[in-house]
């Protein structure tokens, strides 16, 4: 009997460590693979978050439509709507084939000034590289959708700058050339690591890379095309009065909405805390921007204009687009009031310039995406404004001088500018044969 005792318990003293290493391996087993299940959950969460935030981003261009198409003249209404719906097209195709790797080249050469990582889209590793992605954030293919719909922004801010006199196709070809080549090169500069990157330049989700690109761009085709017929008669400034308030009251508050996707998306990734206070900044910064452009364009104007409320929406918005994950929600507040004060003053100096802008546009994303991106080195103690300064400076040269050669070149080559008859009768009728509001009668000098 103790003889069976001693073998059971030497049988017990050798089994022991096997055992407990068993359950030691289960237990690790079992915490391994809740781990890999929570960080596949949170990969599902942050990479739905960023689609949710690229939907939002393509709405915003159904917002431009239909502001720009608001503000404009009845007549002029199907090229605009045009324009619009070929953009957002030129945009994702060219950011497909070589814009996306453009500007984001992985290996940069002459300085981290220029980088190209090849032609086309693809998946390098397979469907397993998808997971591991941006730190397994969210895919390869989510971040080249979510990136493309902000590429085909900054041809859309031209669009109407240059509305109601530009002829189609040169704006066709210059809105090709701008996204596919100039926007994706500038870009590369900062988001793509190059050397703004380095040296610690901040632009969130593109004060500066999106709206003041869009807007320089949009100030060279304003300068060579010239304003509208009638626009400035005798040094006086005439009015040309949109012709649907309600639609472009409507474009606006699309882009609000769809403007908490581009700077909510831009958090890249769907973290609680980072996602929150940029929706916070973004809300408060729209509000300041309209507060201050309706008190200031009342007192001059003495009169509330509804246009000038609308584009502070814009100017609070662009104004707090590079800093909105850095600067406070009260710090919002002061950018966005800014950025309302600056978007009329903008305005009414554009036009003692003779520079005929439509839609505020140049006011809206050049100006105060300057003020924007310079607010960052005021607001934000970890960021320098000399830094900032710079890299508006770069990206201001870099993009004006090309806008402009391109602009130069069509208007040498195929012209820029309809006729004046085509201009008198509309370019609804002159370039697409066709009304937007058929049944009614249009005046054709309007």
């Amino acid at each position: 009997m103790r003889q069976n005792i001693k073998i059971i318990t030497a049988a017990g003293i050798t089994l022991l460590p096997g055992l407990l290493f068993a359950a030691e391996t289960v237990e690790f087993a079992a915490k391994s693979e809740a781990a890999i299940s929570g960080a596949e959950a949170m990969f599902a969460v942050n990479n739905t978050w960023m689609l949710v935030s690229t939907i939002l981003v393509f709405i915003m261009h159904l917002g431009f439509a239909s502001l720009e198409a608001g503000l404009s003249r009845a007549k002029n209404t199907v090229n605009i709507l045009f324009k619009n719906t070929a953009i957002i097209s030129i945009g994702i195709l060219t950011y497909a084939v070589m814009g996306f790797n453009l500007m984001y080249p992985g290996d940069f050469s002459f300085g981290a000034f220029f980088g190209f990582a090849g032609f086309g889209i693809a998946s390098p590793e397979g469907a397993a590289g998808l997971i591991e992605y941006a730190d397994g954030a969210y895919t390869y293919w989510t971040d080249f959708i979510f990136q493309a719909m902000f590429a085909a922004t900054a041809a859309t801010i031209v669009s109407g700058a240059v509305a109601e006199r530009i002829k189609l196709g040169s704006f066709l070809i210059f809105s090709t050339i701008y996204v596919a080549l100039i926007y994706p090169w500038a870009g590369s500069w900062h988001w793509g690591g190059g050397w703004l990157s380095e040296i610690g330049f901040h632009d969130f989700a593109g004060s500066t890379l999106v709206h003041s690109v869009g807007g320089w761009a949009a100030l060279a085709g304003v300068m060579l095309l010239g304003p509208r017929i009638g626009k400035y008669v005798n040094g006086t400034v005439k009015p040309i009065m949109g012709h649907n308030m309600p639609l472009a009251t409507i474009g606006v508050f699309l882009l609000w909405f769809g403007w908490f996707g581009f700077n909510g998306g831009s958090v890249l990734s769907a973290d609680p805390g980072g996602v929150s206070l940029v929706f916070v900044t973004t809300a408060l910064a729209a509000s300041a921007g309209v507060m201050g452009a309706m008190c200031l364009s009342w007192i001059i104007q003495k009169k509330p204009d509804l246009s000038m409320a609308l584009n502070g929406v814009l100017a609070g918005l662009v104004g707090i687009t590079a800093g909105a994950d850095v600067i406070t929600p009260m710090g919002s507040i002061i950018v966005g009031l800014i950025a309302g004060f600056i978007v009329v003053i903008s305005v009414i100096s554009f036009d003692k310039l003779k520079l005929d802008d439509p839609v505020g546009a140049i006011s809206v994303h050049l100006v105060c995406g300057i003020w924007g991106t310079l607010a960052v080195g005021i607001f934000s103690s970890e960021h320098s404004f000399l830094v900032q300064f710079m890299g508006v400076a770069a990206y201001g040269a870099a993009s004006f001088i090309s806008a402009y050669a391109i602009f130069a070149v069509l208007k040498a080559t195929a012209g820029i500018r309809v006729t004046r008859e085509e201009e008198l009768k509309g370019l609804d009728i002159a370039e697409h044969g066709m009304e937007s509001y058929s049944g009614f009668q249009i005046f054709r000098n309007q």
